[in-house]
């Protein structure tokens, strides 16, 4: 019995302390990735610049400033992209990158995606669905994408549309499929909500407790 409490009371202090662990770690390590770009960067213009390697030196020792510059930097580029001249500028920079053989075929790729999931207009993963993968039977939560277009949309016969079904626990990797529409069901169910379902393996089960299914009565308790 002892044994078994001593077992219950570390199994609760552990379900405290390792998200809060994980999260302390994935904080921790963007803050240094984006410190060490900040500092890559003030090497680097110390070419241009001879004495930059100093100022990068005495702020080395400066914690979270690296986070702060970056954000920095992207909120002003928002700003200046906002106006007339900043798309121009935009557009050049495209034109530039377009030109390049290797860079052209990363840069477009990762433009893309990025319009498509930042841009307010767009669809991507805007609504969670449940969909019959890898077989039928077999259900799994997948999220919107949009739909086929281009060549691919001439050889469809019947309203399609483009899911990602993400794996678990690691939702970043996954496949991308074609489904007709009238096999998709869409879910009242936010993409957070969804996205925790996954990566807690079903554990995590969206509206709380509330939303866990009633255990069946057992023989027991019919008898009682």
């Amino acid at each position: 019995m002892k044994t078994r409490s001593f077992k219950q009371y570390f199994i609760t202090g552990l379900l405290v302390w390792l998200p809060m662990g994980i999260t302390v770690w994935v904080l921790t390590w963007l803050v240094g990735l984006l410190d060490s770009i900040f500092l890559a960067v003030l090497y680097a213009a110390d070419s241009l610049i001879p004495g930059m390697h100093k100022v990068a030196e005495g702020l080395r020792g400066v914690p979270g400033l690296g986070v702060m510059l970056v954000a920095i930097v992207i909120f002003s580029t928002g700003v200046f992209v906002a106006n007339i001249f900043g798309q121009w500028m935009l557009r050049q920079w495209d034109s530039l990158m377009n030109r390049i053989p290797v860079v052209r075929t990363i840069y477009t790729s990762v433009k893309q995606v990025a319009d498509t999931l930042f841009s307010g207009s767009g669809h991507a993963f805007s609504k969670a669905l449940l969909v019959q993968y890898p077989r039928q039977g077999s259900w799994t939560i997948a999220f919107l994408t949009g739909s086929p277009g281009g060549e691919v949309a001439k050889h469809l016969d019947q309203p399609m549309v483009s899911i990602y079904v993400p794996t678990t626990p690691n939702p970043t990797s996954g496949f991308f499929l074609m489904m007709p529409k009238a096999d998709v069901i869409e879910l009242d169910m936010s993409v957070d909500d969804a996205l925790k379902y996954i990566i807690s393996m079903g554990v995590v089960v969206p509206g709380g407790p509330d939303a866990l299914p009633l255990a069946e009565p057992t023989a027991t308790q019919h008898t009682s």
